[in-house]
């Protein structure tokens, strides 16, 4: 159950105000929005009384420095998938910047629990394989709520497969402790929103799609998004 995909789209509020939109394009791209809306609802009930809780909880009662310690372990682990799409991208700039940061964070930084990289002016690169499909000029196609699993697009829900092989949780035999680190990750990502939702005004559905929407795009193309305005 990957919440952290449900929630992690509030984080895009800085990228809204960057990139202007039009709320009338947002809506075209939303031909299911009758189906979408009541899994959103859904999905928001059980953020509401589960999720939500758990990551205050979590938050209360973790020290600040051992809350940016999982957080910094967790992203490590997600550079592995950044550092695939950006050799599926041909980017050769950015997957030696990943690669350093893999290399430095993982050794110096003690298994990541230290951002060592960004430290040493090793930014971080955020890519996915939906990112990458885009990028070679695969369309987003219509908006997509998934159960469970939060906003998508017609493209970018089953890349979330591929890039299921560049993660840590598929090759760790335990049962037990794979879910305990799934489970550590999903609250640490929520943890991370809490401070972000007075952000969100209106209808929150809207809000949540639009902002995915013009996220997307603006990821896909690395920031260069033309003003319509």
């Amino acid at each position: 159950m990957r919440w952290s995909n449900l929630l992690a789209q509030l984080c895009v509020c800085s990228s809204v105000l960057l990139v202007p939109f039009v709320a009338q394009a947002a809506t075209e791209e939303d031909p299911w929005e009758s189906v979408n809306r009541p899994i959103y609802k859904f999905n928001d009930v059980l953020d509401t009384y589960a999720l939500k809780p758990l990551a205050q909880g979590y938050q209360y009662v973790a020290p600040q420095f051992v809350e940016d310690g999982i957080h910094n372990f967790f992203r490590n682990i997600g550079d592995v998938r950044n550092l695939a799409n950006d050799l599926l991208q041909a980017k050769p700039a950015a997957a030696g910047v990943d690669t350093a940061r893999l290399i430095f964070n993982t050794t110096f930084g003690l298994l990541g629990f230290i951002d060592v990289g960004t430290h040493m002016g090793l930014q971080r690169n955020d890519e996915d394989f939906g990112q990458t499909l885009g990028y070679w000029g695969v369309p987003s196609g219509p908006y997509v709520m998934l159960p469970l699993l939060g906003p998508s697009t017609l493209r970018d829900a089953p890349a979330r497969y591929p890039d299921s092989y560049v993660g840590a949780y598929r090759y760790v035999d335990d049962v037990a402790v794979r879910n305990s680190f799934m489970a550590l990750d999903v609250i640490d990502a929520r943890a991370t929103l809490l401070s972000a939702e007075k952000l969100i005004n209106g209808d929150k559905y809207v809000f949540i799609r639009n902002a995915y929407l013009q996220n997307r795009e603006f990821k896909v193309k690395d920031g260069q998004v033309e003003d319509d305005f």
